[in-house]
C-alpha cells in the first residue's frame, strides 16, 4: 500500500499514513490514526479537503464539470431516462428493465397517498408558514406513522422504507402549497405518472379532470433528475450525520430538508428569481453587475459560481439547453428571461467572472423554468426536496450498510479562555 510521510517540524519525528485509492478521483490520505499517532487533529473548516465517507452513489469532478450517478453521465440520464429510472438506479445500483420500471412506477403510485391524520398537522400551521417549514415537520411526522422503520435490518425493509418516502414526498409537497393558499387538498390520481401527479395535485380543483402538458412534465422531470443526488453536500452530510446516531430515517430526511432550506444551498433558486425581479429591467443590469464587482459592497449575484464546480455546472448546461428549447412552449416570462440572458451574456464574457470561474449554476436556470410552470418562489426549494429525496435515502441506505460507519463527531481547535477560577 502506498503511504504518505508527514514530518513534525518541531521534533523531526516522521509519521506514515496509508493512501487509499478511489475508482476515479483524487487519492485519499487515511488520517484515522492521526490523533493516536501524533496527538494532533487536522483543521479543515467546512471540510473542504476531508472525505467523510466512502460512497458508490455519485461522482463529481468539479474541475472538469462532470457529474455521474452510479457511473452514468448526468447528461445521458437527463436526456434519455426519466426521473423514476434514476430513482431505481440510485436505489438498486442498476437501471430498470421495462417490467421493473412498470412495477416500480405502479408501486409509487399506490404509496403516494398519506395517512388522513396528517391533514390535521397541516391545518395546525399558520397561514403564512413557509412551505419548507411545513415540509420538514410533515416528513418528521411520518416517522410516527411508520415507526417500524426505526429498525431497518434487511434490504427488503430498506426498499419499502425508501419507496414509501419517495412516493409520499410529492403529496406532502403539494399539501404544503395548498395549505398556504387555504384551498382544498387534492389527493394523488393513481392514473397519473410521478411528475404529472405532482403538477396535478398542485393545480387541480376537486372534480376537475385537469390535463398537464407533456412539455411541462418533461421540464419538471428533468429538474428532478438533475437534483436527485450531488455527493456529500450540506444537506446530504446532514442526513448522514443524523443517520449515524441511529435516528429514524425520516427524521434524518427532515433534518436534510432544514439544511436544504438555507439560502446558500437549496434556497438559492428562490433567491435567483427574487433578484431578477429586483433588477427588473435590462437597463438596470449594469448597475447590479458593478455592485457585484465592488469589494466594498455586500451584494452578491445569485446563481453564479459553485462550491465544487470550477467549470460550467453540467446540470446548468442541460437546463440552459432545455430553456432555449422550451422557452416558447413553456411561456417563460419574457422580461425575466431578457434580464437573465443579459446577465448570463456578461458573466460568460466578462474577465471578472471568467477569472473567478463564476459560471451560471443550476439555480440560475431552475428558477426560470419553475416560474414558467407556475410554481411560486416559496415552493422552489420544495421542488429541490422532491428531486433530492431519493439521493438522501440512497445515502442513508449506503451508510447503514457501511462496516466503517461511526457516529459523526468532528473535533475542534479550542480558542476560548483557559483556566478560569471562581
Amino acid at each position: 500500500m502506498d503511504t504518505v510521510t508527514l514530518t513534525d517540524n518541531r521534533t523531526g519525528k516522521r509519521y506514515e499514513f496509508p493512501i487509499l485509492k478511489p475508482t476515479i478521483g483524487p487519492d485519499v490520505i487515511d488520517v484515522r490514526g492521526l490523533y493516536k499517532e501524533t496527538g494532533m487533529f487536522t483543521y479543515d473548516p467546512g471540510f473542504t479537503s476531508t472525505a467523510s465517507c466512502s460512497s458508490a452513489i455519485t461522482y463529481i469532478d468539479g474541475d472538469q464539470g462532470e457529474l455521474r450517478y452510479r457511473g452514468y453521465d448526468i447528461s445521458d440520464l437527463a436526456t434519455k431516462k426519466s426521473y423514476l429510472d434514476v430513482c431505481y438506479l440510485l436505489l438498486n445500483e442498476k437501471l430498470p428493465s421495462e417490467s421493473e420500471r412498470a412495477a416500480f412506477d405502479q408501486e409509487l403510485r399506490k404509496r403516494a397517498f398519506i395517512h388522513e391524520g396528517l391533514k390535521s398537522l397541516f391545518d395546525a400551521f399558520p397561514d403564512r408558514a413557509h412551505p419548507m417549514a411545513m415540509m420538514s415537520s410533515a416528513v418528521s411526522a411520518l416517522s410516527t406513522f411508520y415507526y417500524e422503520h426505526l429498525d431497518v435490518t434487511t434490504s427488503e425493509e430498506a426498499q419499502i422504507m425508501a419507496r414509501r418516502i419517495i412516493a409520499k414526498i410529492p403529496t406532502l409537497a403539494a399539501f404544503t402549497y395548498r395549505r398556504s393558499l387555504g384551498i382544498p387538498y387534492i389527493y394523488p390520481d393513481i392514473e397519473r405518472s410521478f411528475t404529472e401527479n405532482f403538477l396535478y395535485m398542485m393545480r387541480a380543483y376537486p372534480g376537475e379532470n385537469l390535463e398537464i402538458r407533456d412539455v411541462e412534465i418533461r421540464a419538471l422531470d428533468t429538474i428532478f433528475t438533475l437534483h436527485a443526488d450531488h455527493e456529500q453536500n450540506a444537506s446530504t452530510s446532514t442526513v448522514r450525520s443524523v443517520a449515524s446516531t441511529g435516528a429514524h430515517p425520516y427524521a434524518a430526511l427532515s433534518a436534510g430538508i432544514n439544511a436544504l432550506w438555507g439560502r446558500a444551498h437549496g434556497g438559492a433558486n428562490e433567491s435567483v428569481i427574487a433578484q431578477l425581479e429586483l433588477i427588473g429591467s435590462v437597463d438596470n443590469v449594469a448597475a447590479f453587475i458593478a455592485r457585484a464587482k465592488d469589494p466594498n459592497d455586500s451584494f452578491k449575484l445569485m446563481g453564479f459560481g459553485h462550491r465544487v464546480y470550477k467549470n460550467f455546472d453540467p446540470r446548468a448546461k442541460i437546463l440552459k439547453k432545455l430553456l432555449d428549447e422550451l422557452k416558447d412552449d413553456l411561456g417563460i416570462d419574457s422580461n425575466l428571461l431578457e434580464v437573465a440572458k443579459h446577465i448570463e451574456h456578461i458573466a460568460l464574457n466578462d474577465d471578472y467572472f471568467i477569472q473567478r470561474k463564476l459560471y451560471p449554476n443550476i439555480d440560475f436556470y431552475t428558477g426560470l423554468i419553475l416560474t414558467a410552470l407556475k410554481i411560486p418562489k416559496s415552493m422552489l426549494s420544495i421542488i429541490f426536496v422532491i428531486g433530492r429525496s431519493v439521493g438522501w435515502i440512497a445515502q442513508w441506505i449506503e451508510l447503514k450498510g457501511d462496516p466503517e460507519m461511526k457516529i459523526t463527531r468532528p473535533r475542534q481547535r479550542y480558542i476560548g479562555v483557559k483556566n478560569c477560577k471562581l
